[in-house]
Formats: C-alpha cells, structure tokens, sequence
C-alpha cells in the first residue's frame, strides 16, 4: 500500500508498504481523510524516537470488522492501544497504560497511508451530519476538551489560551463553548502573534490579544498550546498566584526552566493529552464548533511529502491528507 513514513532520516512516500495485519479485535480501516500535527513535524525531529507511518489524525470507513455493525461506517479513532491489565488500565486510566502503543507515534504505524488498523473499541462512528473535512479534527477537538476534564473552570474565572496553532484555536472554541453554557461572567483571552490565525475566533464572541502585549499576573487558568520550549515561561508569566497552568505543547527537545514562580507563587501544573472522542464527536454534529476555518489546504497523498514541508512553514494552520474518497 502507499504509505507516509519516517524513516529516521527523512518524509518519504512508499508505495510497497506493507498493509497491516489484522488482529482479532481490530477493524480494518480505509483512510479518506487525515490531519497533520504539530507532533507529526516533531517526529521528524526526534521526538519519541519513532520511525514508521507517520499520522493519527483521521476519518475513515470500515472495510472489516468482527462487528458487522461497523462494516461500511466512516469512524474515528482514538490513537492509544492498551493492554486493559496494567495497574493504569485498571485505575480507568488507559490513555497511561503502561504497556501502550500510540498510533502514529509509538510502536503502532498511522494513518498517513491507506489502510491502518485499531481495536474495535478505539473506534467511534462519525454522525452522517459531520463532513469528513470536520470529522477529521476530532482527535485534536478531543485533546482541547481534555482540558474541561482536569480543570474546574467556574462561572468568573479568567482563562487565557496562548498560542495560535490549530491545538490553541481548537482549546479556545472548546472553552468558549463550555462557558457559553454556563451563561458566565467570565473572560476569555486567546493569545497569538499572527491577526489571520487570530480573526478566526474573533466572530466566536473571543476576545484576542497579540502576545506582545499580554496582561501579565491576571488569569486563573492559562492553556499553554503554543508547541515551543518558551511557552512553559510565558505562558507561567500569564497566571495569577494560586493559579492553574495547563501543558499541551509536546516538543522534541529540552529548555531550561525556572520553577521558582511555581513554588512562590504555588502555581498549579497540569499536564493534558488525549480527550474524550464522545464530547468532542457531539460538539461538531451540533455545529457547535466548526473547525473548517481552520484547514489552509487539502494535500493529495502522493503529494505527502510536499504537505508536510508546508505544515512545517510557520504561521500555517491545518493541512489535510485526501487518501481516498
């Protein structure tokens, strides 16, 4: 099969891959769609020393499956492969499974090509109301919402999303939205140095600021997605004292930090991953959240390559793999 793959040394398109096995609890999924991350460019750089198909951002249609219920079904797919027997896996917590695989990102070869198999259980079918174009950011609609799990955010809070990457867009509609619902006095500050990326949440009732000129000291919870080893400071620069600050940026590298304004000013740090598929899955067929404002162009597959030397430019947002129709 055609496959995008790391192979340690650079992007190169496959054409004799091999196509997956499938095992007894996994489906078999044709690829129409998939979404390049800021962590597939950070693979290429080292992180996670993984080598193989590249990609765990995708739609796709069952084409075999030990449930006939799933046979024809465009689905998504959450990316971590557990064991179910590990001390996490059996605290309910399975995303941390000791013994996982991730797709696309350790031991387990993504979607970057046209057939990629899962357990069946990872999957979740895509309402017939939700375009492959909006079905394919459920993943990182799903990360964003994460944050709604770990953090209480309360009616007055002030919350300040840093960065204008496709994560902090997606963390800042997911906010938006759970505060719309709680009819709220609070205030919501999305943070980003480039007005086009910026003029996308501004008709969501958002209110954005250039990084430049942020407020120092002021929020209760500070989201850092700014995908860069500077971000942890800055965005600890954001929050007030007995605040909360949430990790979302991975990066391949180290950064020196000063963790004196944590113990001062007794900052709470949570780091945050992969999210509830569900939530996420009922946010777009709501229509709710419409993340297509965030997609700057739709690459062919056997054009792979070229997409992600333009994913990798800065200031572009969502680029898009169209493996099959």
């Amino acid at each position: 099969m055609r496959a995008l793959v790391y192979d340690g040394k650079g992007v190169v398109l496959r054409q004799d891959w091999p196509a997956p096995r499938r095992r007894q609890n996994e489906a078999r999924v044709r690829v129409l769609l998939a979404g390049v991350c800021n962590t597939d460019l950070e693979i290429t750089k080292g992180y996670m020393g993984y080598t193989g198909v590249l990609g765990h951002e995708f739609v796709g249609r069952v084409e075999a499956a030990r449930d006939a219920a799933l046979l024809g079904k465009r689905v998504v797919g959450e990316i971590n492969l557990t064991c179910g027997r590990c001390k996490m896996c059996r605290r309910g917590l399975p995303t941390h499974c000791t013994k996982r695989s991730v797709l696309g990102i350790q031991g387990k070869d993504g979607c970057f090509a046209d057939i990629l198999t899962l357990p069946a259980r990872n999957l979740h079918v895509v309402p017939d109301d939700v375009p492959d174009e909006c079905a394919v950011f459920t993943e990182p609609l799903a990360a964003a919402c994460r944050i709604l799990e770990q953090v209480k955010v309360s009616r007055t809070d002030r919350v300040a999303v840093l960065g204008d990457g496709k994560l902090g867009l997606l963390a800042a509609m997911a906010l938006a939205r759970h505060l719309r619902e709680k009819k709220s006095g609070h205030v919501l500050v999305a943070l980003g140095r480039h007005r086009r990326k910026m003029d996308i949440l501004r008709p969501l009732g958002i209110r954005t600021v250039t990084a430049s000129s942020r407020p120092r000291g002021k929020f209760d919870v500070v989201v850092d997605c700014t995908g860069s080893a500077a971000g942890f400071e800055n965005a600890l620069s954001l929050v007030r004292p007995c605040g909360t600050l949430v990790l979302k940026s991975t990066v391949a590298g180290n950064a020196p930090l000063n963790l004196a304004a944590v113990v001062i000013n007794e900052v709470t740090v949570v780091g945050s991953r992969c999210g509830p598929f569900p939530r996420a899955l009922r946010a777009l067929a709501g229509g709710a959240i419409d993340p297509r404002p965030l997609i700057d162009r739709v690459y062919d597959l056997k054009d792979g390559v070229r997409a992600m030397k333009h994913a990798a430019r800065c200031g572009t947002l969502k680029i898009l793999l169209r493996v099959s129709e």
